[in-house]
């Protein structure tokens, strides 16, 4: 199984990109996603984007993933 947090792409250099979520950034590739560009909400495994998410759906999890946390940091 995984658990995966959206990362919104925030640059793209070829099949690289600069993506972030929850104050985190990272670099991935984005070799399976047709046309990425910033902005694109996707998730990411193993280093690669693998699915892009619509914007409702990425926001939905990140507050779902805000409330885990919060739950933890009790």
């Amino acid at each position: 199984m995984c658990l995966a947090v959206p990362l919104k792409i925030t640059e793209v250099r070829g099949k690289e990109a600069t993506a972030e979520s929850m104050g985190m950034h990272r670099t991935i590739r984005v070799d399976f996603i047709q046309d990425p560009k910033p902005g694109d909400f996707v998730i990411v495994h193993a280093g690669f984007a693998i699915e892009r998410l619509p914007e409702q759906q990425a926001e939905e999890d990140l507050a779902a993933w805000a409330e885990v946390t919060d739950a933890v940091h009790v």
